[in-house]
């Protein structure tokens, strides 16, 4: 009797406060804090991220003509979803054969994801996503941001008139089931907007651009964009990568020096191919 005076009395108060309870109790599932995303390295800026549920994510699958490449095109038999981020040679790699093989389906710039589709990757596997798109699947979010880079790339045969037109150039923050997020930035230069997603998504982890003809400030800018107003940065790794870098070619050992010259202690993963690294939330 007592407590049906009381919901008399405080209907609105008490309801309000059940639908607090029952949002808190919704939102805690949404990143359930367990498991560890698999990421490995291959060479260059092909890597491959395995989710906590067995998601297989690969970035710039680029093996054939590689000479770094860790495996064969034969030897990777699934994949979930392929990110390409703009339409250079080394990006897209060999997302074709690939996509066809295992039924990955393909995310890359509008553009791009159409020359794709006419190069015989079933529709239903191209997700055409340009900067300041999302995409949520299976339990995992990638967000496409912006990337200061070209993306276009040579002419398909030598009778083509014009090369392939890859349309924006873009990156991709990926946050994974457990709530681990990984930003990968494609080929873009260091950049302002770095700051806002960093800030808005505050990734754990960098796999930061290593041009191979460019400044070690250019990479120690671009790392140092991506901890404003973000604690959460604690692995980098590099991509545009050598296994033995050529006369001339920036060094893991230049940025490092670079980034304590900065005052960025975060440390480096300078990764073994096919080496397994895990990461939790």
């Amino acid at each position: 009797m007592q407590g049906l005076c009381l919901i008399r009395l405080f209907p609105k108060v008490l309801i309000a406060s059940l639908l607090v309870g029952q949002a808190t109790f919704l939102g805690a599932t949404t990143h359930p804090q367990s498991g560890s995303v698999k990421v490995e390295w291959f060479g260059w800026s092909f890597y491959r991220f395995t989710s906590p549920t067995g998601k297989i994510i690969l970035t710039n699958p680029f093996i054939t003509g590689n000479a770094d490449a860790a495996v064969k095109v034969e030897e990777i038999t699934k994949a979930d979803l392929i990110l390409v981020p703009n339409g250079h040679r080394d990006e897209i790699g060999d997302t074709i054969a690939l996509a066809k093989n295992t039924g990955a389906k393909v995310v890359a710039p509008f553009e791009l994801g159409s020359w794709f589709a006419g190069k015989g990757v079933p529709e239903a596997q191209v997700l055409r996503r340009n900067p300041g798109s999302r995409l949520v699947w299976e339990g995992i979010t990638i967000r496409v941001v912006g990337s200061v880079h070209g993306s276009g790339s040579g002419r398909d045969t030598p009778s083509d008139l014009a090369p392939i037109y890859g349309g924006a150039a873009a990156g991709f923050i990926i946050t994974f089931e457990n709530g681990w997020t990984a930003y990968f930035p494609g080929s873009s230069a260091a950049t302002q907007d770095m700051a806002l997603w960093a800030e808005a998504y505050k990734p754990d982890a960098m796999i930061f651009l290593m041009h191979p003809t460019g400044e070690p400030r250019d990479a120690g800018m671009a790392i140092k964009l991506v901890t404003t107003n973000n604690p959460n940065l604690k692995t980098l790794m590099p991509q545009h990568h050598r296994v033995t870098p050529p006369a001339g070619a920036l060094t893991v050992a230049e940025v490092r020096a670079t980034l304590d010259s900065m005052g960025i202690r975060i440390p480096i993963t300078d990764p073994v191919r096919k080496q397994v690294y895990e990461f939790k939330k």
